[in-house]
């Protein structure tokens, strides 16, 4: 394989928000002698509230997810900040008799997953990219221009309103659902509209969770609630992502609180209790979206810039994490063997491992969507027999809390509690 030419950095990656800094902290975890030089550019500082990653929204990490944090010891931190675990998941069709639970239990585990404000993620990520002097953090700074060349990339970079110019052996686009460089270099994507909006907000219930999560599913899509931290036998907040018809979402947002909550209790029901208090509500269009391709020669494509999916399962955050642990591992195997990380045998071997996994999750998602908002009699018959058979068929029940859990395909080294090296 070819050898690495000269370059300031041996990756960029543009783009500094959860998946970035992830990526960013798990390649820093190669050991000195193999240590690689790690630039991160970053339109917004960490605390701005145009940061998209760091806004009070929450994310279900998955199991896996989990494991991967705890590879790169920051789990502790998370855990500390405030990290809720998932016992038991309830999965029901408003109107229907169909019902189901995953419980944590049944995969001989403590948790399913566990819910956590993206801002505490944000924290633990960019401590440690602090603490470590092996990554760059050009923040705030803005991307101008970027060029693929046969021995680097390098990008065109302001800081402080000083052009700079930055090369490296791989340059990372993991600079979200926009991202500058995948139009940049006319990346071709496939994409599907929902016609559906998320309304994101906290709510609060008179009667604990236990740690419970919802999935309740509706003509109108689905409504989940996640439980919050302070997760004690009297910890009564959710997360509640609730999605709506794109011509629903006006009435609904100008709602004073009182009629938000009456809303919402009539569209859920009381299985949770009754919803007594809600903060401030924000929403977000859902999409499904994949590039056509994630890798070039000396480029590769991660997180929402690659792929969103619909929020369904939780799963557009853990893809991402996903992304990272295989890449960071691929990038980990080439630099010990002394080989040009940016070489395009290396990064089609990266695309290759993701395919199984995103095709899979993009699939169960997208079909969860399609079955459970249609009124087609004999399909709204055989999803409510199908939900409840799933508590009376054990070995798919346990393969679909594995997948919830995010062990799809190939696990990483990350994933499975290992360094990289």
């Amino acid at each position: 394989m070819k050898k690495a030419a000269k370059t300031d950095f041996d990756v960029i990656i543009v783009g500094g928000g959860l998946v970035g800094a992830s990526l960013a902290c798990a390649l820093a975890t190669l050991k000195s002698g193999n240590a690689l030089k790690i630039a991160v550019i970053e339109n917004y500082m960490f605390d701005d509230t145009q940061q998209p990653s760091f806004d009070s929204r929450t994310v279900a990490l998955s199991y896996s997810s989990k494991e991967i944090f705890n590879s790169l010891g920051l789990w502790d931190k998370i855990k500390a900040l405030g990290a809720c675990p998932i016992k038991e998941i309830h999965i029901s069709d408003r109107g229907h008799l169909g019902l189901s639970h995953l419980r944590a239990t049944e995969q001989n585990t403590d948790a399913l997953g566990f819910v956590v404000e993206n801002q505490y993620l944000g924290q633990a990520l960019h401590q440690r990219i602090h603490e470590v002097d092996n990554i760059t953090l050009f923040c705030p700074a803005e991307l101008k221009t970027f060029n693929i060349e046969n021995d680097n990339a390098n990008v065109e970079i302001v800081v402080d309103d000083k052009v700079q110019l930055l090369t490296a052996s791989l340059l990372v686009a993991a600079d979200g659902g926009q991202s500058f460089i995948r139009e940049q270099a006319d990346v071709k994507t496939s994409a599907r509209d929902y016609q559906q909006t998320a309304i994101i907000t906290n709510v609060a219930c008179d009667k604990a969770h236990h740690n419970i999560a919802y999935e309740r599913f509706t003509d109108t899509g689905p409504l989940a609630l996640l439980p919050l931290n302070d997760c004690d036998d009297t910890s009564n907040r959710y997360s509640l992502v609730w999605t709506l018809k794109n011509n629903q979402l006006d009435q609904y947002l100008i709602l004073n609180d009182d009629d938000f909550l009456a809303a919402l209790q009539k569209r859920f029901g009381e299985r949770a209790g009754t919803f007594i208090k809600t903060g401030k509500r924000v929403s977000y269009p859902l999409s499904l979206m994949r590039t056509k391709e994630t890798v070039r020669a000396r480029l590769a494509i991660i997180g929402n810039a690659a792929h969103t999916v619909h929020p369904v399962a939780g799963q557009g955050f853990n893809l991402g994490l996903r992304d990272v642990a295989s890449l960071a591992q691929i990038i980990a195997e080439a630099h010990q063997q002394q080989n040009d990380i940016g070489d395009i045998y290396y990064l089609k071997m990266y695309e290759s491992w993701r395919q199984r996994d995103l095709m899979q999750t993009m699939l169960s998602t997208d079909s969860l969507v399609r079955m459970f908002t249609t009124r087609f009699p004999p399909v709204v018959v055989a999803r409510n027999m199908a939900l409840l058979a799933l508590d009376m068929l054990p070995g798919l029940k346990k393969q679909i809390g594995r997948q919830a859990m995010g062990f799809v395909g190939k696990a990483s080294r990350l994933a499975r509690g290992l360094p990289l090296s």
